[in-house]
């Protein structure tokens, strides 16, 4: 994709102009507008809560102040869905100044950010610390930090592309000190999903350890509830026809009828009937 960029400002601050323009038309690409399905909003001030729960992480992670950066502005059509777990972020790149944001629940999606740092700013870099001369007053003491902390471990020595299942997970309190950001708190967000690289037991199991498993595959029997929180349910077996992960719409098939359906994965060889 080419974007063009004519503008009377100098060099420096057209190349600025022309770099968010790209980012924005890049969000739009991964959340789905530039060709295939969107991501729709729950309320006006999503983007705002989604903004400042990214720049906490930052702040967590790369040791920044909240001074010392922003984000390349959203595109106004850009619209976000609220999700039914704590969202997952993650820097996959070389680069940290592009976070991704990820929802593993139920709709499932993922967006890029862009993080702008201040002049002077390197990501990854502490703060500096307070000379002791600068303020004659008292010092207050640092905040303590949390005791301990609950995470996702294997419970046994799992192999990459290994489709993780609740039984081979548990989750325990570790103190918090030195922790990675990323690591993983609950069974929920780790279940049905595959691993990209080999996880030790007892090893806390992070973000980016884990992606998306196709958990029903073309040409399986897939059990459809239809009607579920209506007051009444109904279960029938059906025919899969195309493979898919949780959270994806995929095509079904009556064996009996002929007839094709729609329904949303929930797990292993389980569909929802829209």
């Amino acid at each position: 994709m080419q974007l063009l960029c004519h503008s009377s400002l100098p060099p420096v601050q057209r190349r600025m102009r022309c770099d968010v323009r790209r980012w924005g038309v890049f969000l739009l690409w991964a959340l789905g507008f530039c060709g295939g399905g969107g991501v729709l909003a729950q309320g006006p001030a999503a983007p705002e809560k989604l903004l400042s729960e990214v720049g906490q992480w930052i702040q967590r992670s790369q040791q920044l102040d909240a001074s010392q950066f922003s984000f390349a502005p959203l595109d106004s059509r850009v619209q976000l869905q609220t999700c039914d777990r704590p969202l997952v972020m993650d820097t996959p790149f070389a680069s940290r100044e592009t976070v991704r944001v990820r929802c593993l629940g139920n709709p499932n999606w993922q967006l890029y950010l862009r993080v702008l740092l201040k002049p002077g700013v390197a990501p990854g870099l502490a703060l500096p610390a307070v000379p002791a001369s600068s303020s004659p007053g008292p010092v207050a003491a640092p905040a303590a930090a949390a005791a301990s902390r609950r995470v996702v471990v294997a419970s046994q020595g799992l192999r990459a592309g290994s489709m993780v299942t609740r039984d081979l997970l548990r989750e325990l309190d570790v103190p918090s000190q030195g922790l990675d950001a990323q690591v993983l708190t609950s069974i929920k967000d780790v279940e049905n999903s595959e691993l990209v690289r080999d996880v030790q037991p007892g090893v806390p199991i992070r973000s980016y350890d884990i992606r998306r498993a196709v958990v029903v595959k073309q040409g399986q029997s897939v059990m459809l509830t239809v009607g579920q929180g209506n007051g009444f349910s109904i279960t029938a077996r059906v025919e899969a026809m195309q493979d898919g992960k949780i959270g994806d719409q995929i095509r079904l098939k009556n064996p009996d009828s002929g007839r094709l359906l729609t329904g949303i994965v929930t797990g292993p060889n389980a569909a929802r009937g829209l």
